[in-house]
């Protein structure tokens, strides 16, 4: 009932009176530009970390297409998804939970309510578009330094130019791998939007119950982000 509500508030969202564009904005600032960061330095770890598992491994690793095709199956496909999406649980996630489980207690919902306003479309609907849009922007982020630092780590062993490294670099990228990336980080903005306002929504009276519906936010939206990216990659392993 929760997901068909919203779903109805969110199909008619030009139309829709309830959905603030201030809650948007702060959504997409709070998630968006304050995890700049920690993104940045998990991507530029991931980057670099591909480039030295693959010298050790491989010999000529640098000089050959297979750094190319490690960073497009593994960090654009797989992990800027799934990384940007768990640093958005962690931070994200239990911040919306908690601050609709305290309205909750202190009645502020159902003082919105009293005021004809619609507390799905002003607080879920809002933050559910936020979290998508700055999820989209992270993950795009995600890529995009993670490929100047597996081109920064790879200077340190092989003198390679950084246009023949972006060249070799887009050859390798298809189409494919950003739609599948843009899906996916689609995908898992709305899951954990999702379950996290709900969660934050089916907070009774009481403060204790707060913490333990942020607990199960985080635990639902781990288990349903992983379940999510196995079967966006195997529907495009599919179709490919």
């Amino acid at each position: 009932m929760f997901i068909a509500i919203t779903l109805q508030e969110a199909f008619r969202l030009k139309s829709n009176r309830h959905v603030s564009s201030m809650v948007v904005l702060r959504q997409i600032l709070f998630t968006g530009y304050e995890a700049l960061p920690l993104i940045s330095f998990l991507a530029l770890a991931i980057g670099g970390l591909v480039i030295l598992q693959g010298m050790n491994l491989l010999t000529d690793f640098g000089q050959g297409i297979w750094v190319h095709v490690i960073l497009v199956t593994v960090v654009v496909n797989e992990l800027s998804g799934i990384l940007t999406a768990l640093v958005v649980v962690a931070r994200s996630g239990t911040a919306i939970s908690t601050e609709l489980g305290n309205m909750k207690v202190r009645r502020e919902i159902d003082l919105i309510e009293s005021f004809g306003i619609s507390p799905i479309g002003y607080l879920v609907v809002s933050r559910i578009i936020g979290v998508v849009i700055a999820m989209v922007i992270l993950t795009l982020y995600f890529n995009l330094i993670a490929v100047l630092g597996g081109w920064l780590f790879s200077r340190f062993f092989y003198p390679l130019e950084f246009r023949t490294f972006m060249n070799d670099f887009l050859s390798i990228l298809k189409i494919s791998h950003v739609i599948s990336s843009i899906i996916k980080s689609i995908s898992f903005g709305v899951i954990i939007s999702l379950v996290s306002t709900y969660h934050g929504m089916q907070v009774g009276h009481a403060s204790t119950e707060v913490p333990q519906r942020t607990i199960k936010a985080v635990v639902i939206s781990i288990f349903a982000v992983i379940l999510c990216d196995i079967l966006i990659t195997w529907l495009f392993w599919v179709l490919s």
